[in-house]
């Protein structure tokens, strides 16, 4: 009986993901806090992750099945899937430092 390894998506790929940050923004449709995160997630992004990240805004109401795969709790959710570890982190991303912490790029105190 022959067995299969399991197939890693490409877009998940350590080789290919190597120092990048593949990131998942879950938004309840276009609501102002809905927006204001995408905004504030890509304003972020492009300050401290410059040329480094991939992000992906899903909206639940239009995507549930991802949203339910993901077992979310609450919108917006940002999910940071590589590097690992996993990180969740919950509201607006108005927090600047928050964010920092929650995606390992500066150590917690």
């Amino acid at each position: 009986m022959a067995t299969s390894t399991p197939q890693v998506p490409i877009e998940e790929s350590v080789d290919e993901t190597a120092g990048r940050y593949i990131l998942r923004l879950y938004v309840a449709g276009m609501t102002s806090r809905s927006t204001r995160a995408v905004e504030n997630v890509r304003a972020f992004c492009e300050k401290h992750l410059e040329g480094r990240y991939d992000l992906q805004v899903i909206d639940v109401y239009q995507q549930p099945a991802l949203a339910r795969s993901e077992q979310l709790i609450a919108a917006p959710t940002l999910i940071k899937k590589l590097p690992l570890p996993l990180r969740r982190l919950i509201g607006d991303m108005s927090n600047e430092d928050r964010i920092l912490v929650g995606l390992d790029l500066v150590p917690r105190k």
